[in-house]
């Protein structure tokens, strides 16, 4: 449907990712007009190919950006800090569909870690019960294998490969289930096929998407106006302090201002800070709802880490799901191996295009060249760990460079904990021990070129002054404008992040829609 510029009764929502698209989606079906600006355009899983370096112009959000800082991104990819996609749908359409629940003790990381020097821990707001049926909800709606009945898929040779050194040296929480994949026909989507691009856009719908479920959803019901190609610039605020309205950039380059009734911010943990901030104002000369400080701070990327093995005989890790199965041994809380918190091993494949500029940035030369023509003997492995808050690790604006709308373009600034460091090398040290147990003739440890799960930066607090929103979402300074993406994060956990931002994104909804029930809002 198509809501006018000038209607107040509607509710805006800016990204169509996992946050926004889910919850634009419940929130129409609970009888609530939306509109879903989206930066990018809409592209039909059709146009998506089995090709890395197409689908990475394809997918990609390229916008000026800078990356500073002691992390390995300012030095390699200073340009790309975050592998985001600009797209309906968001970076749903790139991710590989890993769907797990943060642990219940994460949700308490002050608590049960401690003090930790250099650190901004914070508990959650809320707890694992409170949020276990909107997981529940989450993976239904996802059709997460191994969840409520549904099958898992069967394991490819990258997760045999994993699972079978893993139990070797005496791990034992290895599955390869958890996958927002279809394993059969649901939802209108046929089952996977292993076609091995899950990160490229899958051409088959069989991977659940916000483009392929939840805008469709919404869609339905005709209550949405989807814009692709509508780039949010700032929001505004009236007389009341109530923000009133969003001006944003259409597909055909003119200024817009469409007015709300409320406001929810999904634009990824860089671009959701970097609208508030650029929404200053007289009354929030620091950006709005900036009344903590906190907006832009504490930013989180997971620690990461790829390592590569190689192996005698052929092991075809690009045959098969991207990311397969997953080790939790090491995803507890045990201090004496050196750092707080911790992390997920998962199998993960990368094709012969990435490998390359993975493996060795720039390192051409005989041993590079034999390494990569046994392309087929390798298998590959991720660390996906808890990444602690630290106030200084932030988005900002620079000071002079502008983007095309004539906007400062956000600074990701991030300085490693010494606990990501620990983190790091204990994963490198076990995953030789790991691939050397069944085989391994030679191992690789490269650093991944940019982040990929962006969290925290307008995060969950119990009191003001220590974060941006509330246990909903909602900002503590301005009720009508909500935070509905990873930017909610109080802290990272060793999960994947994008379940929990579904369950959130539900819980959000259901808040919202009986608030504005109410007429709260």
């Amino acid at each position: 449907m198509a809501i006018e510029l000038d209607d107040t009764g509607a509710v805006v929502i800016v990204g169509s990712g996992a946050g926004g698209g889910t919850l634009a989606g419940e929130l129409c079906a609970r009888g609530v007009r939306v509109v879903l600006l989206e930066a990018g355009p809409r592209i039909p899983s059709s146009e998506f190919r089995n090709d890395e370096a197409f689908a990475f112009q394809q997918l990609s959000w390229r916008d000026p950006r800078q990356a500073t800082g002691t992390w390995a991104t300012a030095r390699l990819s200073p340009d790309t800090p975050a592998w985001m996609v600009k797209a309906v749908g968001g970076s749903t359409l790139h991710w590989n569909g890993l769907s797990y629940r943060i642990q219940p003790r994460e949700f308490r990381a002050r608590t049960e870690y401690g003090a930790i020097d250099d650190a901004n821990l914070a508990d959650w707001p809320l707890s694992a019960e409170e949020l276990d049926p909107y997981y529940s909800a989450a993976e239904k709606r996802l059709g997460v294998t191994g969840t409520h009945g549904i099958p898992a898929h069967p394991p490819n040779n990258n997760f045999r490969v994993l699972a079978a050194g893993a139990r070797r040296i005496g791990y034992r929480q290895v599955a390869n289930d958890r996958q927002a994949i279809n394993s059969e026909p649901r939802d209108g989507r046929p089952a996977c096929l292993q076609l091995g691009f899950c990160n490229q856009g899958c051409r088959i719908d069989a991977k659940w998407t916000a483009a392929n479920s939840e805008v469709p959803r919404a869609e339905r019901t005709g209550r949405l106006d989807l814009r692709p190609g509508a780039m949010a610039l700032t929001i505004t605020v009236n007389e009341k302090g109530r923000v009133d309205g969003v001006i944003y950039s259409d597909s055909e380059g003119r200024r817009q201002r469409q007015r709300a009734r409320v406001v929810c911010v999904a634009g990824n943990a860089i671009e959701t800070p970097r609208v508030l901030l650029n929404s200053a104002t007289a009354a929030w000369p620091d950006g709005l709802a900036n009344s903590s400080g906190q907006v832009g701070r504490n930013y989180m990327h997971h620690v990461a880490a790829l390592a590569f093995a190689v192996f005698e005989r052929p092991v075809h890790m690009h045959r098969g799901i991207t990311v397969p199965g997953t080790v939790f041994d090491e995803s507890g809380h045990d201090p004496a191996r050196g750092f707080a918190g911790g992390y997920l091993m998962e199998a993960a494949a990368a094709g012969p295009a990435f490998l390359s500029a993975l493996i060795d940035p720039g390192g051409w030369g005989p041993d590079f060249a034999a390494l990569m023509e046994r392309y087929d003997h390798m298998a590959g492995v991720l660390l996906n760990g808890e990444d602690l808050p630290r106030e200084d690790n932030r988005v900002s604006l620079h000071s002079s460079a502008k983007d095309q709308h004539g906007l400062p373009i956000p600074v990701v600034h991030v300085d490693e904990h010494t606990n990501d460091v620990a983190m790091r090398e204990h994963f490198f040290r076990q995953v030789r021990r790991l691939y050397e147990a069944v085989g391994a003739v030679d191992v690789r440890d490269p650093l991944p070129l940019s982040s990929a799960h962006n969290l925290g930066t307008c995060r969950m607090s119990a009191k003001s002054g220590d974060g941006v929103v509330n246990r909903f979402g909602q900002t503590h300074d301005i009720d009508n404008l909500f935070v509905s993406d990873g930017s909610q994060f109080t802290t990272s956990s060793s999960e994947n992040p994008t379940l929990t931002i579904v369950a959130l994104a539900l819980r959000q909804a259901e808040y919202l829609a009986g608030e504005l029930g109410r007429r709260n809002l």
